[in-house]
């Protein structure tokens, strides 16, 4: 995927983007829809998420459901992706994780294997966070 110059023309660089995830992939496999979310009401999922910040792709690992270990992949958009609402206007002023959402499949072709997570304080006050909302009824904009 190739980014755009304003006035149209191409350019050899291309926005990086990460998707956090507990599941083990291949280069070249596909995150796809369809399958259970890893967060809120762990529902069959709408979309599927990335992000232009390896910092919120780090949160997504670390929140992510399951027992796997967390990994970071580096992913190319096969189609059309949107702000997530989640974590843009509708909750915070712009998007400042650069997070987005897509109906269309993602294509891992890498994996980013050295990072640091949040301290384990830090992740713990960010579950109880959640699963504060979550008893308060607060979903996922993605859920509806």
């Amino acid at each position: 995927m190739q980014q755009q110059h304003t006035d149209g023309r191409a350019t050899a660089f291309a926005q990086t983007y990460f998707h956090g995830t507990k599941a083990d992939l291949a280069l070249g496999d596909l995150i796809e829809v369809g399958f259970n979310s890893n967060y809120g009401r762990r529902i069959q999922a709408k979309y599927i998420f990335l992000s232009a910040t390896l910092d919120a792709a780090i949160w997504g690992a670390e929140l992510a459901f399951g027992e796997g270990r967390e990994r970071i992949y580096v992913v190319e958009a096969t189609g059309v992706i949107e702000d997530d609402p989640d974590l843009t206007d509708k909750k915070f002023p712009g998007n400042p994780t650069k997070s987005y959402r897509s109906t269309d499949p993602f294509r891992v072709v890498g994996e980013v294997t050295v990072w640091k997570g949040h301290p384990p304080e830090q992740v713990m006050a960010m579950k109880s966070a959640l699963e504060k909302l979550k008893e308060q009824g607060i979903d996922s904009l993605n859920d509806v």
